[in-house]
């Protein structure tokens, strides 16, 4: 989606698991102060650092979810460790094949 906050809290089902893959950094304090009045933690990291980063779902929805995703730290972790496990499943399949091409695709090999 690529907007910060853009889905609320009462598009939830209450105890719905969220996973919030969005990452956008807010650097304007009208911004930060509307996604971030109820978290004066994160309000004030806001004001000494000049920026924050937050997801495409408004940070209010951690009172309704049964679970969500944090931004930043949530999905990213994931999103590395499974695309350096494709890499060494690519790896094996080409040395298992040696007449693949460069240019041909190891989907194809499956």
């Amino acid at each position: 989606m690529g907007k910060a906050g853009f889905v609320q809290a009462d598009w939830l089902k209450p105890g719905a698991t969220v996973i919030d893959v969005g990452t956008n950094t807010i650097k304007d304090s009208a911004g930060a102060e509307r996604l971030l009045r109820n978290f004066p933690a994160r309000l004030e990291k806001f004001r000494a650092k000049g920026s924050v980063l937050v997801g495409d779902v408004h940070p209010d929805a951690v009172n309704v979810a049964g679970a969500i995703t944090p931004v930043p730290g949530g999905v990213g972790p994931m999103t590395i460790t499974m695309l350096m496990s494709n890499t060494v499943k690519a790896a094996r399949l080409r040395r298992a094949s040696p007449e693949l091409s460069a240019t041909q695709s190891t989907a194809t090999a499956r």
